[in-house]
Order: C-alpha cells, then structure tokens, then sequence
C-alpha cells in the first residue's frame, strides 16, 4: 500500500472512530495527529471520557461495533476493559484512549504530547 493511501486509510478510520464516540455520547474528543512526530507510535491518536464504567464500556463496545462492522477491521490490541478506568483500543495506524475523567486528567496525554496538532471535536446536545 502508498504512503498517501495509508494516510487516507488512517484519516477514513480515525473519522469512523468519531462517529462510534458521538453515537454514544463521550465527552470532549480530541485526536492528535502525531504521525509528523519522530519515532511515534501511530498516525493518530483519538481520545475521549466517559461518565462511569458502563459509559466507557459502552463507548469501547461502539467503537469496536461500527469499525468492525463498517471496516471489518478489530483492534490488534486492546487494553482496560477489565476495570474500565482507560481503555485502549489499538487499530495499528488509530489508537483510540477512552477514560473516565478522572483518570485523564492525570495522564493527561493532550498535554504529554503537546507537539502533536491536536484537533477538538464539538459535544452535541449532552
């Protein structure tokens, strides 16, 4: 595969990501583009919070749901769904970080990588 398709593959699966979140309404979405950052990770980062356990269970179920559905693509990793305090969802090029808030905002990842080009999305009707 090109470079450029895998950006545009990147870009079509972080945008998927977004719609599974707002489907079930996490809180303040943010996606950092780290893939201009040396050494890193991934392409993207995409990270929300959610409101209780069962919230950010709900959302980590939805993102699984909607990009294996629509993509037919599973995460290649996948942590937290234990204790549902952050769970990771590892889609190789998209990491997906889904918290309950307390626990992001002491990791607080938007700021650990402040190089990144961080892009916020809109909370609709919460």
């Amino acid at each position: 595969m090109k470079i450029q398709e895998q950006g545009e593959s990147a870009k079509q699966l972080k945008e998927k990501i977004i719609e599974a979140i707002q489907n079930k309404r996490g809180r303040r979405i943010v996606t950092l583009d780290i893939s201009k950052i040396e050494n890193s990770i991934s392409d993207y980062f995409v990270i929300c919070h959610g409101t209780s356990t069962t919230h950010v269970d709900a959302i980590a179920d939805s993102v699984i749901g909607k990009i294996g559905k629509e993509l037919n693509e599973k995460p290649v990793h996948k942590e937290g769904k234990e204790n549902l305090t952050w769970v990771l969802l590892d889609y190789e090029n998209v990491v997906v970080h889904i918290f309950q808030e307390e626990y992001r905002k002491f990791y607080n990842l938007e700021d650990l990588w402040a190089d990144a080009h961080i892009e916020t999305y809109q909370e609709e009707n919460l």
